[in-house]
């Protein structure tokens, strides 16, 4: 019962090999042309999917990828892991070192790049007409609830691979826009377990519904920050922990797998366990631990589930059929120029530069994998349709790609991030470190 016939196995990997191939090709390649990687592994599944290989080679689109019944199913399991260990590792990027400076600056970009973008973004769903872009779920609610929370996100994988790229991970600037990001995702993750609890449930909107689901949010959140740091920082380094010693690896993906579980059966979400059980890691391991759990992690995550989980995501885009850009373009201006203006207006009211706000304007844009993320579970819970997922798809990619430009920019013609990061000194890329000692042997 737990078992495929030998040709199935084949024809599988030989369907996840190509997508894996591809995935890693052209995120090398967006890479050499300073395009974000996640872009290229999305490009994957747009090329051996329904809009490039599915529109010119329907029955080769459907041998490779539609070979036998249970070939989907399979795609789909390494596409939630994928997707869970995105998360993971997104939570061990959280920053939990500030002095109180930047920790005023954080909680004022927090709300100010939170609050008034969400509120927007709920009012807009009524001027863009969503009516035509509802999923089988049928709820305007939770459809307004998600392109909110579309306007407001921001990636933090994709921000701090750009920070890394450019070696400015251990500035002020990273450090705040990292912090940032991570706290205003977890109350918009809060927001889209409401959206996605009252879809699956086809609740009515009540106060006592939405007491309910957000109340059981925060308690989740409460007690996975509680319970958790206990955990790691009391039960993880000593002797009577034998699945630690056993397998260090092992001990937090089984922590980031009963989190998920739990929170998935408490309908918050499964991601949302993911990611707090990385956030939890990164607050209570010390420093060194924290830090190769991350590489340990982000060895196994980043050459296999996250680029199969970003190039599924293009598998499941057609662009011919499914995507208008038209209004593709009317909502990417609307959502970018929304954040951008929101953050900028909050960091001068805090009194900080002009240049320094229009900086911290396009970085907190970023919105990414977790821009992804969200038009997944909207899309698979019956939010929005196909329509709309290629839309906030699409979104993610390309608030994905101005950052990376604009701050090499700023980075490349020596220009100041912000107060506290004069004559910044880009520090050598880990894998530049490598090359460069490889060629002076």
């Amino acid at each position: 019962m737990f078992s495929l016939t030998g040709d199935e196995i084949s024809h599988f990997l030989l369907a996840m090999g190509c997508l894996l191939a591809m995935a890693h090709l052209l995120g090398f390649l967006a890479e050499r042309i300073f395009i974000p990687r996640v872009i290229g592994e999305v490009a994957a599944g747009l090329v051996l999917g329904p809009t490039i290989l599915g529109h010119f080679f329907p029955d080769a689109f459907r041998w490779m990828f539609l070979g036998f019944p249970y070939e989907g199913k399979l795609f789909g399991l390494l596409y939630q892991l994928g997707l869970l260990l995105l998360m993971f590792c997104s939570g061990l990027k959280f920053q939990t070192r500030f002095n109180k400076e930047d920790a005023k600056i954080t909680t004022a970009l927090v709300i100010g790049s939170t609050i008034p973008a969400f509120i927007v973004g709920w009012f807009a769903a009524d001027i863009f007409n969503i009516t035509p872009y509802l999923g089988t779920a049928n709820n305007p609610l939770a459809i307004k609830i998600v392109i909110a929370i579309s306007i407001a996100i921001t990636s933090i994988p994709v921000i701090s691979k750009i920070f890394n790229d450019l070696g400015i991970m251990h500035t002020r600037f990273s450090k705040i826009v990292i912090a940032c990001a991570g706290i205003h995702d977890i109350l918009l993750w809060v927001a889209l377990g409401f959206a996605t609890a009252i879809a699956s449930q086809g609740a009515v909107f009540t106060a006592g519904t939405a007491v309910k689901s957000v109340g059981i949010s925060f308690a989740f959140i409460i007690g996975t920050f509680t319970l958790g740091y206990l955990l790691f920082k009391r039960l993880t380094i000593i002797k009577q922990n034998l699945l630690f010693r056993s397998s260090n690896l092992g001990y937090f993906l089984f922590i980031m797998f009963m989190l998920a579980s739990l929170a998935g059966n408490l309908h918050v979400e499964a991601i949302f366990g993911a990611l707090l059980a990385g956030i939890v890691a990164k607050m209570a391991l010390p420093k060194m631990v924290s830090e190769r759990l991350e590489q340990n992690v982000s060895n196994i995550s980043f050459s296999w589930f996250i680029p199969i989980y970003f190039a599924t995501v293009g598998l499941q885009l057609d662009l011919v059929k499914h995507f208008n850009p038209l209004f593709f373009l009317s909502y990417f201006l609307f959502a970018t120029l929304t954040q951008t203006i929101a953050v900028y207006i909050t960091s001068r009211f805090i009194k900080q530069d002009p240049f320094t706000s229009f900086n911290l304007g396009v970085a907190i844009n970023d919105r990414g994998g977790p821009g992804i993320v969200l038009s997944s579970v909207a899309y698979s819970t019956g939010i929005i349709n196909q329509e709309l997922f290629a839309i906030l798809v699409m979104l993610a990619l390309v608030t994905s790609w101005i950052p990376g430009t604009w701050l090499r920019i700023v980075v490349s013609k020596g220009w100041r991030l912000m107060p506290g990061d004069e004559n910044l000194v880009p520090q050598q890329r880990n894998d530049d470190k490598i090359k460069s000692i490889n060629h002076h042997r």
